[in-house]
């Protein structure tokens, strides 16, 4: 997670935020007692529940059905912006057309199945490389070489096949099932409102970038439910400087969560009477079911995006990065990128240097059972979260 401490390159920090000074104080009286917000119990985890290959296509018709947040607004901000995702072994093509309005396709030509769109820009048009039929930024077919052999096809009815998309919160989400049905507020449920005061659609896209590992992905997402492992992975780097470990403001939001990590210097909360911008003394993670994990940091918001890979023992995660107050010259954009190769080298070499490991564990391990914490409260509710939904009796 970004530094509270870094300078802001763009000046003063925003006091906006939809999170109030109560979580400061909380997170004060956690530091002075040397603890976290806990758990009732010790969990215990069975490990088929990271290796079974039945649950695991469970957890693919899942995240089928689930409205997932596919790319920031800010990513494709003007008419006919684009960007092509590889999701979960499907090639996504998500574009704004000349309305302004997101839409979200299969990235597959209706003729033979290639591929029209490629990596990410700007286009009025995408074109197939099999037989070149080419596509607008709404979907629609717009060019057929040799149409004469293909007299009678309606070519209305041959455009991408578009799936089911909104664009809400600075966010464009998808559900990856053609006609079903999507609803994000809904699905967001008591976190929507907190999530929509944080102005997403207001940030500046900057970059991402891609991991696979050898590792199931809710052990994954697990890792960044929790500080209790930062004095261990993260003891030199940006991330385990920059907050203080084990301990942790948690509220859960139904099937969603918010975690509040204290930086080291929120003794200096105790001299502010008004606490305007909690963001000066804490980071801020939300955890949004079943893939998305925000970031909040005065200077931005890390994007980090876990989804299942080709089988329950692989993971693929996508590191983006947003800042609050999108770049306006090339010294702030430097600045920006400076703090992004410091945490994506946190998550690439520390976090994903140890998974891997645990995930072989899973695969391999004798041991019938991991065992998760009081104090790793977050971890617990993605545990219970999918347990729940999956029908997984622990």
């Amino acid at each position: 997670m970004a530094s509270a401490q870094i300078s802001s390159p763009v000046g003063p920090l925003s006091t906006g935020i939809p999170v109030g000074s109560e979580l400061v104080r909380r997170a004060l009286a956690l530091v002075d007692a040397g603890t976290t917000d806990m758990a009732e119990d010790v969990l215990r985890v069975p490990l088929g529940y990271y290796r079974d290959p039945e649950l695991f296509a469970r957890e693919r018709a899942l995240c089928l059905s689930t409205p997932l947040a596919l790319v920031p607004s800010a990513q494709v901000a003007r008419p006919h912006d684009f960007v092509v995702r590889e999701v979960m072994g499907t090639s996504v093509l998500v574009s704004r057309d000349d309305a302004g309005d997101a839409r979200v396709f299969l990235n597959y030509c209706r003729h033979r199945g290639g591929k029209p769109a490629q990596g990410c820009g700007s286009a009025r048009r995408f074109t197939c490389p099999y037989h070149a039929w080419s596509y607008d930024s709404a979907g629609r077919l717009v060019g057929m070489p040799g149409q004469a052999g293909f007299d009678g096809l309606d070519r209305e009815a041959y455009g991408l096949l578009a799936l089911p998309c909104e664009e809400r919160h600075g966010l464009v989400w998808a559900v990856l099932t053609a006609g079903a049905p999507i609803d994000v507020a809904a699905h967001l449920g008591p976190l929507d409102s907190e999530l929509g005061a944080w102005n997403l659609g207001g940030s500046g896209y900057l970059t991402e970038r891609e991991i696979s590992a050898e590792v199931n992905w809710k052990a994954a997402i697990e890792a960044f439910a929790e500080n209790y492992h930062f004095p261990y992975v993260h003891a030199n780097s940006i991330v385990g400087q920059n907050t203080v470990a084990d301990t942790a403001v948690y509220d859960g939001y139904g099937a969603h969560h918010r975690l509040g990590f204290p930086c080291p210097w929120i003794e200096g909360a105790r001299d502010d009477p008004v606490l305007s911008s909690p963001l000066n003394y804490m980071v801020f993670i939300y955890w949004i079911f079943p893939n998305l994990t925000l970031a909040m940091s005065p200077i931005g918001t890390e994007i980090i995006d876990i989804l299942p890979g080709d089988h329950a023992g692989r993971c693929v995660l996508r590191h983006g990065w947003m800042s609050t107050e999108p770049a306006t010259d090339d010294a702030t954009r430097a600045g920006y990128f400076a703090l992004y190769e410091a945490v994506h080298a946190a998550v690439r070499d520390e976090d994903f240097g140890v998974l891997p490991g645990c995930g072989q564990a899973a695969r391999r391990g004798q041991h019938g059972h991991m065992v998760i914490g009081r104090n790793e409260i977050g971890v617990q509710h993605v545990v219970a979260t999918f347990s729940e939904v999956l029908g997984i009796n622990l």
